[in-house]
């Protein structure tokens, strides 16, 4: 009796000890804060960086961090930095706002209705295989120059992806749900807002993490239809004049922007989908 007690206890530490070690290895990787791994995430794009400074193909094009730096206050003393930040953020979360306003009503009468679905997807699908300077020459014709066309550009992007992905996420919501709020006797109004809404959620905040970012990479070719400031026509200007620094810059910018609108996203996810279960 004795032994097999024995025996038992020690499998069951051999059992701990095997589940232990795999933690073991992965310890020191969960101790590091999360602030110091963005820390020596920075210093190694910062040295990759250097190095591509002094070959001589690449220096050309990445000039040393000094250099860059220094641009900061030459696009200051020509008094065009901060207007064309002003300037592309409005054009960006204007065409942003309009694009999902028009996306989530679409996305869900689209998983609803399919005769709907069968006439409006294709399109959908068409026109988001093609690259928006494509269709920038069309929409300068049509709206002019000036801001009005690139909000349309940014509208346009933004509601393409917006609208499939928001539409992904009702078609994945599980029939049962619904079934079972029809049975219960609700209406179609309330079956959005009460089950719809709710489960779809966590996609609808993908849809608007991907909307910002479209609305930052279409920046350039939304900004070429006649723009007097913004960081994509800037960027274009200083291209046809080679001043790699402050263009570097500019890129750089609209980088950060696009991390900002990213945390922004995710912080307001983590208020509205705390519920949702997620893998770190």
């Amino acid at each position: 009796m004795v032994k097999i007690v024995i025996n038992q206890t020690l499998k069951t530490k051999n059992k701990s000890n095997v589940k232990k070690t795999p933690m073991t290895k992965s310890n020191w990787v969960e101790k590091i804060p999360s602030n110091l791994w963005v820390l020596i995430s920075l210093v190694v794009a910062i040295i990759i960086w250097t190095i591509l400074s002094i070959i001589p193909n690449t220096s050309r094009s990445f000039p040393n961090i000094f250099y860059v730096s220094e641009s900061v206050a030459t696009m200051m003393q020509r008094g065009v930095f901060w207007s064309d930040i002003a300037s592309s953020l409005i054009s960006v979360l204007v065409g942003f706002l309009i694009g999902f306003v028009i996306s989530l009503p679409v996305a869900v009468l689209m998983a609803w209705y399919r005769p709907i679905r069968f006439i409006i997807e294709p399109w959908i699908q068409f026109v988001r295989n093609i690259p928006p300077l494509a269709y920038v020459p069309l929409v300068v014709i049509s709206a002019g120059v000036g801001r009005t066309p690139q909000i349309i550009v940014i509208t346009i992007a933004t509601f393409l992806t917006m609208s499939i992905t928001i539409y992904q996420g009702v078609r994945n919501i599980d029939p049962t749900l619904i079934k079972a709020a029809r049975v219960l006797g609700a209406k179609d109004k309330d079956i959005f807002l009460k089950v719809i809404a709710p489960a779809s959620l966590p996609f609808i905040m993908t849809a608007i993490r991907l909307g910002t970012a479209i609305g930052l990479t279409s920046l350039i070719a939304a900004e070429s239809t006649g723009a007097s400031a913004g960081l994509g026509m800037r960027i274009r200007a200083l291209n046809n004049t080679f001043e790699a620094s402050p263009m570097l810059l500019y890129i750089i910018v609209i980088g950060v922007i696009g991390l900002i609108f990213e945390r922004l996203v995710k912080l307001l996810e983590r208020r509205l989908t705390g519920w949702q279960e997620k893998r770190e």
